[in-house]
């Protein structure tokens, strides 16, 4: 079978144009671009992100650096929803560092718990913490692959979310590849009460850091930025 030449062009060009648009570079934009609190992000407790949190509590970015918040127990949460994105950010934590990224949460209850939460945490902070517990881990749901934390230096973490499907990198290695849909296991609370399973949680919601070190060192977030994703 033959097919006439103009044809056969047509669907050059739209292979072209399909191979063109899988490539196209995604469109970053810096999430703290200025010294400072960190504008279009609001300080939340954290247990409950509707909540205050229990003290004043200052977030501020220096020298392009983005600091936990002073004192420790709160939640830095963006004012704008996101769905599909990519997120990308360099973290440092101290020997007793314990910080998390909220992924989709609403303004109200625990993002580890009613949104998503990929862990950022030392071992020191909690020597009996679970795999899920650990960096990398989506928060006592999924354990990561493999655990590359490097302590007290930078790490990179790249998240991927799609729908259903999260992926995440650190340190430049897959440790994440989660089919939302079909991540039903139960996952309990710290009051050991059942909470929502992944597959029902939010697909929608804001991000946000969380700041819960212990000894006084603070996480520290660079060179954060965000693409929203087209679907």
């Amino acid at each position: 079978m033959s097919f006439p030449l103009r044809t056969l062009h047509a669907v050059a060009l739209a292979l072209l144009l399909c191979g063109c648009a899988a490539q196209r570079p995604l469109d970053f934009r810096p999430l703290f671009p200025a010294e400072g609190a960190p504008a279009g992000f609001v300080v939340r407790h954290w247990a409950d992100v509707k909540e205050p949190p229990a003290a004043e509590t200052r977030w501020e970015v220096k020298d392009g650096v983005l600091l936990g918040g002073e004192p420790r127990g709160s939640w830095l949460l963006s004012e704008r929803e996101y769905g599909d994105f990519v997120i990308e950010f360099e973290f440092k934590l101290g020997v007793r560092g314990n910080s998390g990224l909220a992924l989709r949460a609403p303004l109200a209850g625990d993002p580890a718990f009613d949104a998503l939460e990929i862990q950022m945490a030392d071992l020191r902070y909690n020597p009996e913490a679970k795999p899920s517990e650990l960096t990398g881990g989506i928060y006592r749901a999924v354990a990561p692959r493999l655990q590359l934390y490097r302590p007290t230096e930078w790490n990179t973490l790249r998240v991927e979310l799609r729908g259903p499907s999260l992926r995440a990198w650190l340190n430049g290695e897959p440790i994440q590849e989660v089919d939302l849909d079909r991540a039903t296991a139960e996952v309990l609370r710290h009051d050991g009460t059942p909470a929502v399973p992944l597959a029902q949680r939010p697909r929608r919601g804001h991000l946000g850091f969380q700041e819960l070190s212990r000894g006084g060192e603070r996480v520290q977030i660079r060179a954060a930025r965000i693409a929203e994703l087209d679907g």
